[in-house]
């Protein structure tokens, strides 16, 4: 059980890089961006062959990165200077780099069994030690895009986000500050691509499919838990909600009568509930609310 948990736990922090690129997208700049499927898929296919080439681990991480920049940059350009829609920027980016990524990998999967990676071999007693390691890298790597929200790129960044034509107005270029958002979103997303990748031991064509969606149930999941009244707190919901759905998910599939196939419906039914909950939540309160209202109001008619 322990095995299982700390695993979960461990997979949850590697995706909460990819979970913190979809928070930029969706909550930030409010851009359905849907590249995350392919840039995911770009990150792990970069790194795993650059690897069995001979290169550092390190280097085809870097590599990695800067392959996700470039994907979420040109999906900014598609709808900043193309003035395409934004939906349909991210969906056309996703489609292309399908054969990007099966150029890159050169066949639809490629091995890292026996390769050295970013994470050296340790014995099953010791791997709270890597978890350790690992926390820290991400709480180093939240923090980071915490500073540079709070930076001038930063504020005029989520300014887009709330009110384009608001900041525009001031003077603000709107168009660059998109595709610098997008473009860090989606090396975010690369970046949790290429240590995935590492960690499974190989990449795969197809192991991006359905990342947007884990990433929405992540956001939402933390959002609702743990609230994302300030930046810190946004970023630091993100991040323990990726690690909630991971034990969900772990433990939904300890039920007998589901299999590993259904992870996709389990994230769905996740989604759902996180989206639900809440809005239900807040429709019975304000029912409450009204009620006590007419309640108080009838009584002091009666009163009179």
């Amino acid at each position: 059980m322990w095995t299982s948990m700390s695993g979960s736990v461990e997979a949850g922090l590697l995706y909460a890089l990819m979970a913190l690129g979809v928070y930029i997208t969706f909550r930030i700049l409010d851009f359905p961006d849907l590249t995350v499927d392919g840039s995911f898929t770009t990150g792990g296919a970069i790194a795993a062959v650059m690897i069995n080439a001979g290169y550092s681990p390190w280097l085809a991480t870097a590599a990695a990165l800067a392959g996700g920049l470039v994907a979420g940059s040109l999906t900014g350009l598609l709808h900043a200077k193309g003035k395409i829609n934004g939906l349909l920027s991210g969906i056309l980016m996703m489609i292309a780099l399908y054969s990007i990524n099966l150029r890159i990998l050169g066949r639809p999967n490629v091995s890292l069994l026996g390769m050295d990676t970013i994470f050296p071999p340790i014995e099953r007693d010791r791997r709270w030690m890597l978890l350790i390691v690992i926390a820290v890298v991400i709480v180093i790597i939240k923090l980071l895009i915490d500073s540079f929200l709070k930076t001038d790129l930063g504020l005029a960044l989520r300014a887009t986000g709330d009110n384009a034509k608001m900041i525009g107005s001031f003077g603000a270029n709107t168009d660059t500050t998109k595709i610098i958002g997008v473009s860090l979103s989606n090396g975010l997303v690369a970046l949790s691509g290429a240590v995935i990748a590492m960690q499974q031991g190989f990449a795969d064509i197809s192991m991006g499919i359905g990342m947007i969606v884990i990433g929405l149930a992540s956001v939402i999941i933390g959002e609702a838990l743990f609230g994302a009244k300030t930046v810190f707190r946004a970023t630091l919901a993100v991040v323990l909600g990726s690690i909630v759905y991971r034990i969900v998910v772990a433990l939904a599939l300890r039920v007998d009568w589901l299999e590993s196939s259904d992870v996709k419906l389990i994230t769905a039914v996740i989604v759902i509930i996180a989206l639900v909950v809440p809005t239900a939540s807040r429709s019975w309160t304000m029912k409450k609310q009204a009620y006590k209202r007419s309640r108080e109001l009838a009584g002091s008619e009666a009163g009179r």
